[in-house]
């Protein structure tokens, strides 16, 4: 999934993406280890989605912050 699809995303959508990625890349890691495993590469995808979904939502928290302190 690319940044400016996962930027259109809301929180709840981004929060469950997340839990979903983090199933897969458990589920990869256990056949990795088991060598079963063919395509590697999907652990490092799986790997940069995960770090994209949690940039975005620190972005997106740290825009709240700051809307917050120009209220007050």
């Amino acid at each position: 999934m690319k940044p400016t699809e996962m930027r259109e995303l809301s929180e709840e959508e981004l929060v469950d993406k997340e839990a979903e990625l983090k199933d897969q890349l458990f589920k990869l890691k256990f056949q990795n280890a088991l060598g079963q495993l063919d395509n590697t590469m999907k652990l490092n995808a799986i790997k940069k989605d995960l770090a994209r979904i949690k940039t975005i939502q620190n972005e997106s928290r740290s825009e709240d912050r700051k809307e917050r302190k120009q209220d007050k």
